[in-house]
């Protein structure tokens, strides 16, 4: 078996080999990420197969593209960054970036394909609409969580165990079946509703003057409308063949309604148009479709929507050479004629939003009747007040006069009060960082780039950077390259997609249920927490969460009352009166009282405490965590107990 070359020179993307009877098998995300290589026509990366006990690759090459650069890697071979991700994962050429995780894998050999080739359109429109598609992460989108983790899960197991389903449909398959029978929205979709009722019209009037029997009217009406909606998405693409929609419509047709024009159905996963999401998808219902046709066929029954989408997908240009290229033998089943069946309470999948904002989290509507006072007195009344700490070393600072200028705000392009107020942030983070670190400590910073200060000022310790946002990883690594450092890494991924171990989790300014997730982390890996939280109003129960997080909270406040609180969190900006900054400071308290005790239960002991000076930014909340025990973090209780003036 090869193993991993000492110099790179390109990036190496790392793809999974899971074994099934003592044979090697290729799982779903490996065969995602393979089609997405060969529907590009992608040669940029030296791919390698890891496998975790010795075989080879061998008995795969039928279902590996014939341009694949791949070679075998055994998995404690790997690089400590990559060792460190859940698969697949890329490094870049220095070694120091990786990115880890099913969707930002294939964004990034989706950016990397037009990069080399920006007359690619039919790869840039995988992007979807401002280029979104699955950009949200999987913690807090519903849509990214179905189709990246839930469904490939779903057929795994069902590809495992077959025998156990009793042709029973997987939740998840159901829930992109129904999303599948839904009307579709797109941006400025109106021109496209127009054509459709137009050629609906023109379909009409042609039965009517040639006296078309009944079997062969229906049929073609539904044909035209299906061929309207398929051309439109087909055109998206800039395939030659296809004509782009540039007829205008009668004046009959434009004095309608939009409400009255027909429903769009949907063509693709997301839509009209074939974006990533079908890729992602299309591996995964091969799979299951040829597992239900080998033993269940009757539940074909069930997804006739789905049965659709399947062929549709095999009409756009690419997609079956891609497919046989891996191994991939599509067929079209026969769809059944029947329409869904009736699904019991039970069996109706969670609905999901038509067209889910991505990128961005939506805050609750909550009506705010009597503003925060009631709630703040039943918390009151119940024994529950928010409770500040002392900081253990308010005037505590970064040597910022011998640092280097690439880590110094003010060497920005913000304003000098704004350049401030960051490096006084900073000092608050990185003070209580050099208490409670080691040497030969790694510390994790999610989502802020904090840590380049740390890893200069604090040379002894291992410093990983994990980012969701490509572009600031990229600028962060770019100026730590500037300054020559080696102790630092960067991972572009999800929160879940990082399971290496670590001693300390900090966040500066946490928007949301971002806070949540980073204290969960750093709960599961056993390790400190230094967290500035932020943004309480976009706080809302997610996929992972709900709220209140503390048994004495949810006795006391319902999830209403809690976002309430959240929502009034938000008013500290300066401009505010001051009465009204000190209720929203009093509410911030309480919502990270509510997460302190929380963590509590997992054997944690955190302090609230607030940033010095007060004025460095609205947000000044800062949570403190240590383990009470030695987990992943061997502490000195003493200089702790000093650090936090427990």
């Amino acid at each position: 078996m090869k193993q991993q070359p000492e110099n790179q020179q390109q990036p190496s993307l790392y793809l999974e080999v899971c074994f099934q009877n003592e044979e090697p098998r290729l799982p779903l995300h490996t065969s995602i990420v393979l089609f997405l290589l060969s529907y590009c026509e992608c040669k940029f990366f030296k791919v390698y197969l890891v496998f975790k006990k010795p075989s080879s690759s061998e008995s795969l090459r039928s279902q590996l593209p014939e341009h694949l650069d791949s070679s075998d890697v055994q998995s404690e071979a790997l690089p400590q960054l990559v060792r460190d991700c859940r698969l697949p994962a890329v490094l870049d050429e220095t070694g120091q970036l990786c990115r880890a995780g099913l969707a930002v894998v294939l964004r990034h050999i989706i950016n990397k394909t037009i990069e080399a080739d920006p007359s690619r359109n039919d790869v840039l429109a995988l992007l979807g609409f401002k280029k979104t598609c699955l950009k949200a992460c999987a913690e807090v989108s519903r849509w990214t969580r179905l189709c990246e983790i839930e469904i490939p899960s779903a057929v795994e197991e069902h590809l495992q165990n077959p025998a156990n389903d009793d042709q029973q449909v997987p939740l998840s398959i159901l829930t992109l079946e129904r999303r599948l029978a839904e009307p579709v929205r797109v941006h400025n979709d109106d021109k496209i509703r127009r054509r459709k009722l137009q050629e609906q019209r023109r379909e009409e009037s042609a039965e009517s003057q040639e006296n078309l029997d009944s079997e062969s009217g229906i049929g073609q009406s539904s044909q035209a409308c299906d061929g309207l909606e398929l051309r439109a998405a087909l055109a998206k693409l800039s395939v030659d063949s296809v004509p782009a929609l540039t007829t205008r419509e009668n004046s009959e047709i434009r004095k309608v309604k939009t409400a009255d024009l027909p429903p769009l159905e949907h063509v693709f996963a997301e839509g009209l148009y074939f974006t990533l999401t079908d890729v992602v998808l299309l591996p995964c219902i091969y799979q299951y479709l040829c597992s239900l046709q080998a033993r269940a066929a009757a539940t074909l029954h069930h997804l006739p929507h789905l049965l659709r989408w399947y062929g549709r997908v095999q009409e756009v240009p690419g997609v079956l050479r891609a497919a046989k290229a891996c191994g991939l033998l599509l067929s079209i089943p026969q769809a059944p004629t029947s329409g869904l069946p009736i699904l019991s309470a039970e069996e109706n999948p969670t609905s999901l939003p038509v067209e889910e904002e991505e990128g961005r989290e939506m805050a609750p509507e909550v009506p705010f009747v009597g503003g925060p006072r009631p709630t703040m007195t039943k918390l009151k009344e119940n024994g529950i007040e928010a409770v500040f700490t002392p900081h253990p070393c308010p005037s505590w600072t970064l040597p910022w006069e011998s640092l280097p200028g690439a880590i110094n705000p003010t060497e920005g392009k913000m304003s000098n009060i704004r350049a401030v107020r960051k490096m006084q942030q900073l000092n608050n983070l990185v003070a209580m960082v050099t208490e409670l670190a080691r040497p030969g400590y790694t510390i994790v910073d999610f989502c802020s780039g904090t840590l380049l200060t740390v890893g200069i000022f604090l040379s002894l310790f291992k410093v990983i950077l994990i980012e969701n946002k490509e572009e600031s990883l990229v600028r962060a690594q770019s100026r730590s390259a500037e300054l020559g450092l080696k102790n630092i890494g960067f991972i572009q991924a999800n929160l879940d997609y990082f399971t290496g171990p670590f001693h300390i989790g900090v966040a500066l300014h946490a928007c949301g249920v971002a806070t949540d997730m980073v204290m969960e982390h750093c709960i599961q890996a056993g390790a400190a927490f230094v967290i500035s939280p932020c943004c309480y109003g976009f706080i809302q129960n997610a996929v992972k969460f709900s709220f209140p997080k503390s048994k004495r909270f949810q006795e006391t406040l319902t999830s209403k009352e809690h976002m309430i609180i959240c929502r009034f969190a938000d008013q500290t900006a300066v401009q505010l009166p001051p009465d009204r900054r000190l209720i929203g400071k009093q509410c911030m308290g309480l919502v990270d009282l509510d997460r302190s005790w929380a963590a509590e239960t997992h054997g944690y002991s955190v302090q609230v405490m607030t940033m010095e000076p007060e004025s460095c930014s609205p947000k000044n909340n800062m949570l403190v965590g240590r383990p009470l025990q030695k987990r992943g973090l061997e502490v000195t209780a003493g200089r702790l107990e000093e650090a936090v003036h427990n």
